[in-house]
């Protein structure tokens, strides 16, 4: 069968190769891919920034954002054949670790966890895959044209339920969210954002293309300005971009007993002039808080499912701005100022 592939560490490595069909002993459930997604995550393992291969092999099978049918699956497993299955991406550390026993891989302690397509383990990009009935999310087949998008719906679901229970620390009544980014991660954030019933404003640069509409027609307000520059302090800010400036932005124009998530991986070495005492005054003195979040678990998983099947099906389908078929990857990987959202078909 066929996959897509990378020898990690080596630039220019992209390529399709025939492959064995998954062994036996990598699940008890068959599934045949429908569609993988791609994401900064993809683009920095093909450009030898990221990525490590499965133990004894010199190449890893890219993709992690996946959805695909079951084609077999044991009587005991709550799967059957034709059922709508999304992988999960982590899984537990082999130790495993307290957190990791605790079914909350996405906080390991040891490092030792593996993830599809990302570290030690192939990814989903490959015509048939195997895994564990607990290592698969089951989807209606209404969101057989979006649930591609469960996986960085995940990411999100983490997200707000974090910011959650930190409100849950003393009074928290939050009114105004702001989300940095208008990629997948920063629209579906501030899906979530709207189905919690808050004032979303989302910023990012792009002043035309599909990033506008949107927005707009999620229900929330788009700004094309600088956050500073937008008068705007909310109580709960999502960062999903990684871009230092608009890190430092929300780091400073917040409400106070704000709360705000990191999503977005930055990139080491740029020098920044902080002015580190200033902030942490206005954190100590109004309450603010600050954490970084990354991956998810299973109630994730859930969470991101239930948020899928609540939005409206015809704006998820436009988070998908392509559609390209495994034979045609090169293209899929080429960078087009209207994408959103890119997704390989199998």
């Amino acid at each position: 069968m066929q996959a897509l592939t990378v020898t990690p560490g080596t630039k220019d490595s992209l390529r399709l190769r025939d492959i064995p069909e998954p062994e036996a002993r990598e699940g008890s459930v068959l599934v045949e891919t429908l569609a993988v997604g791609l994401c900064g995550t993809d683009l920095e393992i093909v450009d030898a920034q990221y990525g490590q291969a499965p133990p004894g092999q010199d190449f890893l099978v890219l993709g992690h954002e996946n959805l695909g049918r079951v084609r077999e699956a044991p009587a005991e497993s709550g799967l059957a054949e034709g059922d709508l299955v999304v992988g999960i991406v982590r899984r537990p550390d082999p130790v495993p670790c307290k957190a990791c026993a605790a079914g909350e891989w996405d906080m390991c302690r040891n490092n030792q966890y593996t993830e599809h397509g990302i570290k030690g383990l192939h990814g989903f990009a490959r015509q048939r895959w195997r895994g564990d009935p607990e290592a698969l999310v089951r989807l209606d087949d209404d969101l057989a044209d979006v649930g591609v998008l469960l996986e960085p719906t995940t990411i999100v679901a983490k997200a707000w339920e974090q910011i959650g229970r930190i409100g849950q620390r003393a009074f928290f009544d939050p009114k105004t969210a702001v989300v940095t980014g208008a990629g997948p991660i920063g629209l579906l954030a501030a899906l979530l954002g709207v189905q919690r019933g808050l004032e979303v404003h989302v910023f990012d640069l792009a002043t035309d293309g599909p990033k506008p509409g949107l927005v707009r027609d999620l229900g929330a307000e788009y700004h094309a300005e600088p956050l500073p520059e937008s008068g705007i302090t909310a109580d709960v800010l999502v960062e999903c971009t990684g871009v230092t400036p608009v890190v430092l932005d929300v780091l400073t124009c917040r409400a106070p007993d704000s709360i705000t998530c990191l999503t977005g991986v930055s990139a080491a070495g740029e020098e920044t002039e902080v002015d580190v005492g200033a902030l942490n005054r206005r954190a100590v003195l109004r309450n603010e808080v600050v954490f970084g979040t990354v991956n998810a678990n299973r109630r994730h998983y859930d969470a991101a499912a239930r948020a899928l099947a609540e939005a409206d099906e015809a704006w998820l389908r436009r988070l998908i701005s392509r559609r390209v078929p495994l034979a045609g990857y090169a293209d899929a990987f080429a960078d087009r100022p209207d994408d959103v959202k890119v997704v390989l078909e199998f």
